[in-house]
């Protein structure tokens, strides 16, 4: 596949664990996680909670790229018309290739397809490259929670972020 093919995104399968759980670690940053740094041993990337359905897959070149995680952000039938991105991560060697971006626009259509109104997302204040990414694919700034986490002793805030569908 040439550089100029936009990726291949697909559903998450099992078959698919350790190079997820290998993307994620590989990715980690303050940038963008609130979780501590994993550290051996390490959980599974797929449980009761994570399942390979709620990941879209990004391939180049036959390989994972990057993924996005969407689910619906409460288990309320009043709120079943949302759906909630709560991941997203590329590749290094995948950036600036349109990964991220063919993932959101794909993660746009899936939640169309579950009959969703909605897409919303958090994203981290200090995070400029995601938002500025976010905001070009129709995502505005529905609140801001002001010095949410504490991280490496900064406090920074959480963005809300959402969209119609």
């Amino acid at each position: 596949m040439s550089e100029t093919q936009p990726p291949r995104i697909r559903i998450a399968r099992l078959a698919d664990e350790q190079d997820l759980a290998r993307l994620d670690r590989d990715t980690w940053s303050t940038l963008h996680a609130v979780t501590p740094r994993p550290q051996p041993p390490y959980r599974p990337f797929f449980d009761e909670r994570h399942l390979p359905e709620d990941f879209l897959v990004a391939e180049l070149d036959g390989c994972v790229a990057g993924y996005i995680r969407i689910v619906p952000p409460t288990p309320l039938a009043s709120n079943a018309h949302v759906q909630q991105i709560q991941g997203l991560a590329v590749t290094e060697s995948a950036r600036g290739r349109g990964v991220g971006r063919a993932l959101i626009r794909a993660a746009v259509e899936e939640a169309r397809r579950r009959g969703a109104r909605r897409l919303t997302l958090r994203v981290l204040g200090h995070n400029t490259p995601a938002r500025k990414l976010y905001e070009s694919e129709g995502f505005v700034v529905e609140g801001v929670l002001p010095e949410e986490f504490c991280l490496d002793g900064t406090y920074v805030d959480d963005v809300v972020m959402g969209r119609r569908l």
